[in-house]
């Protein structure tokens, strides 16, 4: 097969690329599938946000649910997992996790007993406040690589994958 638009991943696009020879940095057609950019750049901002968080020992699941907590204060399990587009079974296990840690308790709702409600504990609030911290120096490594209408825009094209 032809393939008129091929290009070379650039020297340090991945690691290993640079010691990759010419012939072997050409990903051939490839190339024109969304979906495997989509992938490579998931793959990448993953690791950076596994290298900034390593210190907190946090998953970006977990801080995602703390601050949805602090967001709302009193949520029902089954609200986060409908909010971030998670099953009940991984919602249960990231709220266990949290909760075997100290960073969450479970409450009787008021308007509803066979809901339980989620809230932060002081060491839940104080880690997501260290989250956060690292979350802006995560998201200003992101955000280095476009203008703020760049930003915006890609923002809006990522929701329409999503929503």
């Amino acid at each position: 097969m032809n393939y008129p638009h091929r290009t070379v991943i650039e020297k340090g696009a991945h690691p290993g690329a640079a010691s990759l020879a010419p012939a072997d940095r050409d990903i051939g057609g490839i190339d024109e599938i969304m979906g495997f950019h989509i992938r490579l750049a998931h793959g990448a901002v993953y690791r950076h946000f596994t290298e900034t968080f390593a210190d907190l020992d946090l998953t970006q699941k977990q801080v995602s649910a703390l601050w949805l907590i602090d967001d709302h204060p009193d949520i029902a399990q089954a609200d986060i997992g409908r909010r971030l587009h998670m099953d009940r079974a991984t919602v249960m296990a990231i709220i266990n996790r949290l909760q075997t840690r100290g960073f969450v308790e479970r409450g009787a709702s008021t308007g509803d007993r066979r809901r339980q409600t989620l809230h932060l504990t002081q060491a839940g609030h104080d880690a997501l406040v260290s989250a956060r911290e690292s979350i802006l120096d995560h998201e200003a490594w992101l955000k280095a690589r476009f203008t703020p209408r760049e930003t915006a825009t890609l923002v809006k094209l990522l929701r329409r994958i999503h929503e």
